[in-house]
């Protein structure tokens, strides 16, 4: 089941997929309070599985109203199994619902294949990010 969640809710899958085990204080996002900020979590069994942070931040080559996709992960345990599939989805229709134009990421290079999947493209060549590795930046427009 999606549910909106709060930022403090994110934070144990940020650290675990995407911070090498970080202390919680080292996974918040900058904006993750901000009032047109969303998260969404996957519960399964009363279980969260995978989480996405959506920040409203445009994109400098892009006119409208974007969002930033931030901090999705799924607990490794729980892969392959849509989880974070459902929960993008429902961001997207949700997004649809406040009329936004599109929503763009910085995709981690094992994460290509799944937004191409949904429909993202790039939008950039790889770059590095200290500390994390590479990424290229990806687009989906939704609106």
């Amino acid at each position: 089941m999606i549910k909106f969640i709060d930022t403090t809710q994110t934070l144990l899958l940020r650290s675990l997929v995407l911070r090498e085990g970080k202390p919680f204080e080292e996974c918040y996002i900058e904006g993750d309070n901000d009032p047109d900020t969303f998260h969404l979590g996957d519960f399964r069994l009363q279980q969260l599985i995978s989480v996405a942070t959506f920040h409203k931040q445009s994109h400098p080559d892009f006119p409208g109203t974007g969002y930033r996709l931030r901090g999705m992960a799924t607990h490794p345990d729980f892969r392959n199994l849509g989880a974070g599939n459902q929960v993008l989805n429902f961001g997207i229709v949700y997004l649809r619902g406040l009329k936004a134009n599109y929503i763009w990421c910085n995709a981690r290079k094992v994460a290509y294949q799944f937004y191409l999947s949904i429909g993202f493209e790039f939008i950039s060549d790889e770059f590095i990010l200290e500390d994390i590795g590479a990424h290229r930046q990806m687009y989906l427009k939704i609106g």
